[in-house]
């Protein structure tokens, strides 16, 4: 069994509620994206913000990937663009797509931590001038994720939990928390425009008719329905590991 850990009532539907109070708020936002939930309701499916996310993810890997091609032999690309810690060693066998809905379903973090990752994610890509990458992508979306639960919702897992969802071990998982805490100087407080912003560049990402082209494209579909059904407790085949 994996402890649930109760934090202070800060969670992103009470966020919401205070943003929804400003006139530069447009509550149809998060309506669409899915962020606003019924108290005690549990989604029957992921919110459309999970695939908004996993479209604008994908873009940018897809971006600089084509620019890693272009530049790999470039010495001053590659200290910009490199954070080794969230560097795997090869490409993971699941799609951006699946990893976010695969979070979602075990986690049982409140939609919202999804806009808040993001925000996390383009802060950390700002203060370390790197590139959103193949091997780097999905450790990023699961240290986030994890971040953004324990700063906004009212319960969440322990990293042991997160890791096993995540496809990674908890030792790593603890070592890519701290380099983002420290990286972002600690301060993962997000204000309602900051949030909002986000919402609406996520909601100009449509996923339909997209599809990232990765060598790995077979292998992906062939591991979606094992993924989809195994449990945080089974082996998660390591999709993240180095």
């Amino acid at each position: 069994m994996f402890p649930v850990e109760e934090a202070p009532s800060s969670s992103p539907e009470n966020l919401i509620r205070r943003r929804n109070k400003m006139d530069f708020i447009d509550s149809d936002v998060y309506e669409r994206l899915g962020l606003i939930i019924e108290e005690g309701k549990r989604l029957k499916k992921p919110p459309t913000v999970l695939s908004r996310l996993a479209s604008s993810l994908e873009r940018s890997v897809l971006l600089n990937d084509d620019d890693d091609k272009l530049a790999d032999e470039s010495p001053e690309m590659k200290e910009k663009d490199s954070v080794a810690v969230f560097d795997g060693l090869s490409r993971p066998e699941i799609s951006i797509g699946h990893y976010l809905d695969r979070i979602f379903k075990y986690s049982g973090c409140s939609p919202s931590c999804f806009v808040i990752a993001h925000i996390y994610i383009d802060q950390f890509l700002h203060r370390t001038r790197a590139l959103l990458k193949p091997l780097n992508v999905h450790r990023l979306i699961i240290t986030t994720v994890m971040l953004a639960a324990k700063v906004f919702d009212d319960r969440y897992y322990n990293n042991a939990y997160y890791a096993r969802v995540g496809g990674v071990s908890t030792r790593e998982l603890n070592r890519l928390e701290m380099k983002l805490l420290f990286t972002l100087d600690f301060k993962l407080q997000v204000d309602p425009q900051t949030f909002h912003t986000h919402c609406c560049l996520l909601e100009k990402h449509h996923s339909d008719g997209f599809q990232i082209e990765w060598p790995i494209k077979e292998a992906c579909r062939a591991n979606k329905e094992t993924w989809q059904k195994s449990t945080p407790e089974s082996v998660c085949s390591q999709t993240t590991a180095r």
